[in-house]
């Protein structure tokens, strides 16, 4: 692991000494300028989907590092002066054209490739469905843009194999189609939102915030808005200010070789200290790891506790909030778990225990009240039973229950009785009766 870093480290410093700032000499009538840092090469074969916005990988750049994308060109002015502004300073960029402006403004495509600027595709016509299409849907788009830029340079070859999807609209259908015609999806590590036509001032506020916010990364553009060919010299002028430095990101060919990276330095860093989650030790084996049973200590319980200490948890409340429903008290309404073991045994008495039934206070009523079971719900009851030896008639059973249809509407008109009617109720199904005769 140390040779491989070693390795890596030794790559990126021979590349910024091969590729490292523009100097005076190679950028005529701008001494000052903010220059391009180093180049690296990409296999897209081997990193199929970049940009922290979606995915989990994304460019290989160090601290301050900046790589300048501009989508859904080209179109004239705009994206000619943003031309003329990148190369002022010498700054090298990665731009993604629609194939229809490919197509209507051939020149300015050959001007950016003459430039040397690498050029991707952003689909032919733009259209923001990419993430519901089919597989033949998205090869039209796909390889219509390819085809209009390719036509524009003269060169298919000239096409950097990397691709925008339209709005970012991804889907896994889409994406294992480019990973399939080996095209790298890009989407971003973070926009700047030019394109909801805001001015140049914010444009530019909202790419440093940002910027200074993740301290690398690639910058997603639109060179069709005039309030982006406004904000750029401001936004070069800052980042070089600030002390960053432009990358600038091709792809690999067989004359080409790809820059040697390591895995880790293409991970999505999210959260941890420094904004990067922390690294196991090498060997570390973590597969076979059992964690300790928690001790009562872990719920704030001394050891040994009692079950005083078991009945105050609020278990009971945790179960009912997480059903939505509302916590119950902090302690059990019911009496104290008992067993016929001494010591109790709290965990174990919490399984064998068996809880009393509920008396007639649980449900607010005095535990010593009067009257019994009114009449009419007693005959209501009665009147699903067989008749028994001694019962009176059915003329006078019918009586009864006409007699307690009025009296129920007597109860609906005064309500005041119906609580004690209630209870007399409840006691009544709660009292043993003797089984009947088959």
């Amino acid at each position: 692991m140390t040779d491989l870093r070693a390795l890596s480290a030794a790559a990126v410093l021979f590349a910024l000494a091969a590729t490292g700032p523009a100097r005076a000499a190679e950028c005529p009538g701008n001494p000052d300028a903010l220059g391009t840092s180093r180049t690296i090469v990409v296999d897209p074969t081997e990193h199929a989907r970049l940009g922290m916005m979606q995915y989990s990988e994304t460019l290989p750049l160090a601290d301050h590092e900046v790589v300048l994308t501009f989508d859904d060109g080209p179109l004239p002015p705009y994206s000619t002066r943003i031309l003329d502004i990148l190369n002022a300073e010498c700054v090298k960029a990665t731009y993604f054209l629609v194939g229809r402006m490919a197509k209507a403004f051939p020149d300015v495509v050959r001007k950016l490739h003459a430039a040397g600027h690498t050029l991707g595709t952003h689909s032919n016509s733009h259209p923001f469905t990419f993430n519901r299409m089919s597989p033949e849907q998205a090869d039209a788009e796909v390889e219509g843009g390819i085809a209009s830029v390719a036509d524009a340079l003269g060169d298919r070859n000239a096409v950097a194999p990397f691709f925008r999807i339209p709005g970012l609209l991804r889907s896994d259908t889409t994406e294992r189609y480019l990973a399939s015609r080996s095209l790298m999806t890009w989407s971003a590590d973070f926009p700047v939102d030019d394109w909801k036509h805001i001015s140049a001032s914010a444009i530019t506020a909202r790419a440093l915030e940002r910027l200074e916010a993740k301290r690398r990364g690639m910058i997603l553009l639109h060179d069709i808005q005039p309030a982006t060919a406004l904000a750029m010299p401001t936004i070069l002028k800052e980042l070089k200010r600030r002390g960053y430095r432009i990358v600038h990101v091709v792809p690999a060919t067989p004359d080409r070789v790809k820059t040697a990276t390591l895995p880790s330095d293409w991970q999505v860093n999210r959260g941890g200290k420094n904004g990067k989650w922390p690294k196991p030790a090498t060997g570390a084996v973590i597969a076979d790891a059992v964690l300790p049973i928690p001790a009562p200590s872990s719920f704030g319980l001394a050891e040994p506790f009692s079950p005083d200490e078991i009945a105050s948890l609020p278990r009971l409340q945790f179960f009912a909030s997480a059903r939505g429903q509302v916590p119950l008290p902090p302690a059990s309404p019911w009496s104290r778990l008992k067993t016929n073991y001494q010591p109790v045994d709290p965990l174990a008495a919490a399984d064998q225990a068996v809880l009393p039934a509920p008396g007639l206070t649980s449900f607010g009523y005095a535990d010593d009240f009067a009257p019994m079971i009114p009449e009419h719900a007693l005959t209501q009851k009665q009147a699903s039973f067989p008749p028994q030896p001694g019962a009176k008639s059915t003329r006078q059973s019918s009586a009864r229950q006409s007699n307690a249809s009025d009296v129920t509407s007597s109860v609906r008109r005064r309500p005041a009785r119906q609580k004690v009617e209630t209870a007399g109720v409840l006691r009544f199904l709660l009292t043993p009766r003797p089984a009947r005769s088959m």
